[in-house]
């Protein structure tokens, strides 16, 4: 990146319900940095501008992701482009492909499988070529999964064999934004299997544990397997950093209080399921909740989120925890926005690690310092 920019951080998507959320928190930054926020109508730009307060400092930048040409023009005039708009398999590679194009640092909050497959299938080279990060899921997909896999396997011997599992326990309202984009993945879920297969990395492997629903005593209530994006992060992880162990073996699960409970979220999530997958009912689930709204300060005040990592290696037991609050916008929020700035303001602190990458392989300690300051509990519990 040797051009000289005018911002190092751009916000696109700023007139969203996440993106909206994303200016406010960088507004109350007391870290020095330059940034802009971005998005298709400059009105409706120039109005979040007025409503947050933001200074003559903070840029207006018109962009649409249908025009290549504006988003050329944005993207070069900063060092990290943040993205919130969604759904990503829809809006988002002609985003990526301004960054490689301008050498602009990116990161996004999607949990689209194929969206990221694309990436790394068309990008992945060229940016490691250009030294670019082109980070995705730095929201609650899959930050704290991520990150919090990372610190655990730093607590393991380097040669051990690590099976790990994760447990989440969540409560939050969904946005319309995220409403749609979960309903768009479910009705292209065949094309979503297509995942990375490469079991071995040179002499280790890394692989995911087959699962299955179960009580377990460690969380204290019954599990299931979580088909979200957040175990393949994991595991693109582990195969980029020899730190995760020799072997590394990886169980994703939600944690839910009961077994009439367990049964009734597969009731619904196999009917939401079944919906998305025939247009004419897909549209219909889509009217449920249309993009931009959101939940209200209240509910989101009272969301939480945990994450109990369970590991075993070298006959030692480890278990730790991420936890934070409401994890869909509160807490995504600021997780990609402290994303944003370790990328654009932490380069010397970083690995040396570039191009389609996950948030551990290319910001480590960094960002997981950069979170425990902003509040975000990322911790040993016990080792035995």
């Amino acid at each position: 990146m040797s051009k000289a920019r005018t911002y190092d951080v751009v916000v696109f998507g700023a007139t969203g319900f996440t993106g909206k959320l994303v200016a406010g928190y960088l507004a109350a930054s007391d870290e020095a940095f330059s940034w802009a926020i971005a998005g298709r109508n400059a009105g409706r730009l120039a109005a979040v501008k007025s409503e947050l307060g933001l200074g003559e400092d903070v840029g207006v930048i018109a962009a649409d992701s249908g025009d290549p040409a504006s988003l050329l023009a944005m993207t070069e005039q900063t060092r990290v482009l943040l993205t919130t708009v969604g759904p990503y398999q829809k809006y988002g590679e002609p985003l990526v492909a301004a960054c490689v194009e301008t050498s602009t640092h990116y990161a996004d909050i999607t949990g689209e499988p194929e969206f990221v497959n694309r990436l790394i299938e068309r990008y992945d080279e060229v940016a490691r070529d250009r030294q670019l990060r082109i980070v995705n899921c730095c929201g609650f997909d899959s930050i704290p999964h991520d990150l919090g896999a990372y610190m655990m396997a730093q607590a393991f011997p380097a040669e051990a064999t690590v099976k790990l599992e994760g447990f989440v326990s969540a409560s939050g309202k969904l946005s319309g934004g995220t409403w749609q984009s979960a309903v768009n993945a479910m009705g292209r879920a065949r094309q979503q299997l297509r995942r990375s297969r490469r079991p071995i990395v040179g002499d280790r492997k890394v692989r995911g544990l087959r699962s299955r629903a179960r009580y377990e005593k460690a969380v204290n209530g019954w599990v299931a397997p979580m088909p979200t994006i957040d175990p393949q992060v994991v595991l693109r992880s582990a195969r980029a950093l020899p730190s995760y162990g020799k072997e590394f073996r990886y169980g994703h699960y939600l944690r839910v209080g009961s077994f009439p409970k367990l049964v009734a979220l597969g009731v619904g999530v196999g009917s939401v399921f079944g919906l998305a997958q025939l247009p004419p009912t897909r549209k219909l689930l889509l009217k449920l909740r249309q993009s931009g709204d959101g939940p209200t300060l209240e509910e989101r005040a009272r969301g939480r989120f945990r994450v109990t990592f369970v590991g075993t290696a070298a006959g030692r037991r480890i278990v730790g925890e991420a936890s934070g609050g409401d994890p869909g916008y509160g807490e995504t929020s600021k997780m990609v926005s402290e994303s944003a700035l370790c990328l654009a303001l932490d380069g010397e602190q970083l690995p040396q690690q570039f191009g389609v990458i996950t948030p551990a392989t290319a910001m480590g300690d960094r960002l997981l310092e950069r979170l425990r300051a902003a509040g975000m509990r990322f911790e040993i519990l016990s080792e035995g």
